[in-house]
């Protein structure tokens, strides 16, 4: 049993029969489920993950105004739950792990995200905040919330990132996939510096995954995860396994390499002529990424520095 699937049986078992019993008064002000840090909340843990912060157990949201009135029951009630489920118990705890299960305030789970009590309010909070934190904002599942509230915050972060923000991003991607592909790559391998080559054929993908997920309109997971929920997504899911072929190919095959990285942006170039993003009819992206942002409405961010995305 996964994480998640291991956290909703526990709710069900548990923790709702919890909030209806000993919180009836308040059970519908309760939100639940499994958000967050963690393998677990991606759906991606597996046999060796169980070895640390694996356990069953899940997530308490309450607004501030309810903290104040049963806060520390609810805290106490949650801590009496059973310690051990489907022959599960805690193992052991990473000291890089993340103890993100029990009771949080709405504000203070957002807060660590995306660095106030909800979503991103303007452009330049959607354009600072990294997609990872984003990520990690909306996964995993909400077992029961009958009030909305932290549902709804999840939502707009989900799908509110404004237009204008994910041309800049894209247009961003498109420059760095250029220079780092389709220019320095190749510069490297001719100034004999194999290694800043490979470090540019990795900042190449990066950038790739960043990129497929933005046209996705989709938070790109942090660097552990992103192949893996590349494959996922609707459209252009099959460049992960181009990039795969790519950065595991023979490091002395250039020429090889070369027709990849080639390949991988000539999707990437299509794709975005295909959703009418980019007017330009050039093999280098880097003309896309100008095109991409001409068609930003927001003065403000169309003038940023082109990279600023």
């Amino acid at each position: 049993m996964r994480g998640l699937e291991l956290s909703k049986a526990f709710f069900e078992r548990f923790g709702l029969p919890m909030l209806r019993n000993e919180f009836a008064e308040y059970a519908d002000r309760i939100a639940a489920g499994l958000v967050g840090h963690g393998s677990e909340c991606f759906g991606y843990d597996d046999d060796i993950s169980a070895d640390h912060d694996f356990e069953p157990g899940f997530c308490l949201w309450i607004t501030e105004e309810d903290d104040s009135i049963f806060g520390f029951r609810l805290m106490r009630a949650y801590s009496r739950l059973p310690k051990e489920f489907e022959g599960i118990s805690i193992k052991k705890r990473s000291l890089l792990g993340s103890d993100g299960k029990g009771v949080h305030t709405i504000p203070d789970f957002y807060k660590f995200y995306t660095g106030r009590s909800g979503a991103p309010r303007d452009w330049r909070e959607w354009m600072s905040i990294p997609s990872h934190y984003l990520a990690e904002a909306v996964n995993g599942e909400v077992f029961y919330d009958p009030m909305g509230v932290f549902s709804g915050i999840r939502e707009e972060i989900k799908n509110g990132m404004p237009f204008d923000v994910r041309l800049k991003k894209i247009a961003a991607r498109a420059v760095m996939m250029a220079q780092t592909g389709q220019y320095n790559y190749s510069r490297c391998i001719s100034h004999g510096e194999k290694c800043a080559a490979e470090i540019a054929l990795h900042e190449f993908a990066k950038e790739t995954v960043q990129m497929v997920f933005l046209l996705n309109s989709e938070h790109c997971p942090y660097y552990k995860w992103m192949f893996r929920a590349m494959k996922s997504l609707s459209m252009l899911s099959d460049v992960a396994d181009n990039l795969e072929s790519l950065l595991l190919c023979n490091s002395g095959n250039v020429a090889g390499r070369k027709q990849m990285i080639e390949n991988i942006c000539e999707k990437i170039a299509s794709q975005l002529k295909a959703m009418e993003l980019s007017d330009s009819e050039d093999g280098y992206l880097e003309s896309h990424a100008f095109s991409v942002n001409s068609k930003i409405k927001n003065p403000e961010i169309r003038n940023l520095h082109i990279m600023e995305g």
